[in-house]
């Protein structure tokens, strides 16, 4: 391995599972004889512990990102042309241990944990993200035992109060596109937030980002999961419940107050009476309604009056992925501990598969992220962690 000035033990090979096509499980397949990457100049070589499992890996399998036409199967291409290539290693949340450095990067980096800010950064720009590409799709990711990234992108987190599975659980993915919802909407203390798909990974990152600045979440979810929800900083859980009587009894939850911002993560029927939820009564507002949208879980299409839109001047903030600052921002609140990892469940990575599954099926009981753990790192960052019907 020419570009290491020192490493571990660096097998030339190693397990991964590899994503072959669109369609279904059957596309990725699992094989323990993969090139290991090398560490480029600037980059590390990360020996990956434990890997968040996130919604866009299935989408992205199935193509399920149309742009133009409803019935498009497809891949998102934000540059013009598609970066996901197959085969291609899925993963987007890693969390490590700096096996070997690249040129140009301190050997004293080897051996230090770390967390992956998973973005492709098209440019230097701190500010601003205009092709939200990312690790894993447009380049192999911690679906492996390995994985080469940028060295200033894998950011050293000491704190030895999160085991890795906990700290990959706190991945950029939700948690970045939580807080660039939250930005972009420009959320402030005192602010009455609605969070739909509130006990998912970006939904319980949401609650979180309001407490710490000050803002006040009303979380949406199924009343099952109202005691996690409220323990973990939710003002109050609101049933989606029956359509018609959703705005009363979010109003009733508010005490008539309408909600300021509502981070929207389920789309569909459900963002007309998100909307309703901050236009109910523009006499007791002080700032415009806004609404940050980053998923779509409850359908790709939605009936919306653009009258409404601009009559009472509703912001709308379409938003995938988030910025290098922000980045920085919640590394530093989870290496104080400032944010707490709300992990669900631990699946080998060869068990991806029955993970998969798992993800799209889950129950009641569900709630913030399950991770994927190598095997060969199995004992130690993902038996703990076991689902009790696998451990």
């Amino acid at each position: 391995m020419a570009s290491d000035t020192l490493t571990e033990n660096v097998p030339e090979t190693m397990a991964a599972m590899l994503l072959t096509g669109h369609g279904g499980l059957d596309k990725l397949v699992y094989h323990d004889d993969v090139a290991t990457p090398r560490p480029g100049p600037g980059e590390v070589l990360v020996r990956v512990t434990a890997t968040a499992k996130n919604n866009t890996d299935r989408k992205a399998r199935e193509g399920l990102y149309p742009t133009k036409e409803k019935g498009e199967v497809t891949s998102f291409a934000m540059g013009g042309s598609p970066t996901l290539t197959f085969p291609r290693i899925q993963g987007a949340d890693v969390a490590g241990r700096v096996a070997a450095v690249g040129e140009g990067v301190d050997p004293q980096r080897i051996g230090q944990r770390g967390l992956l800010d998973f973005n492709l950064y098209p440019d230097a720009r701190r500010d601003i993200n205009l092709m939200p590409d990312y690790y894993g799709h447009g380049a192999d990711g911690g679906y492996a035992e390995y994985v080469a990234v940028p060295s200033d992108q894998f950011h050293h987190v000491e704190n030895p109060e999160l085991a890795d599975a906990e700290l990959a659980a706190m991945g950029m993915c939700s948690y970045q596109t939580g807080y660039h919802m939250m930005t972009s909407a420009k959320v402030t203390a005192g602010e009455r937030v609605l969070v739909s798909g509130a006990s998912g990974g970006v939904g319980t990152a949401l609650i979180q980002l309001c407490r710490i600045v000050g803002a006040i979440p009303y979380a949406v979810s199924q009343p099952d999961k109202a005691d996690a929800l409220l323990a973990l900083g939710a003002e109050a859980v609101i049933d989606r419940g029956d359509l018609p009587t959703f705005v009363d009894r979010v109003l009733e939850t508010t005490g008539g107050a309408p909600i300021d911002a509502v981070m929207d993560l389920v789309g569909g029927e459900m963002t007309d009476r998100f909307i309703d939820t901050m236009i109910a009564d523009m006499n007791r507002r002080s700032t415009y309604p806004r609404l940050s949208i980053a998923g779509a879980s409850g359908g790709n299409l939605s009936e919306i009056m653009w009258t409404r839109i601009y009559l009472y001047q509703v912001q709308i903030f379409g938003v995938s992925h988030g910025t290098r600052e922000e980045a920085e921002q919640l590394v530093a609140w989870i290496r104080t501990g400032q944010l707490k990892p709300v992990l669900h469940a631990a699946f080998k990575l060869s068990d991806l598969h029955e993970a998969e599954t798992y993800f799209v099926n889950r129950g009641s009981n569900y709630l913030g992220k399950i991770v994927i753990v190598p095997d060969s790192q199995w004992a130690e960052h993902g038996a703990p962690y076991a689902l009790e019907e696998k451990a």
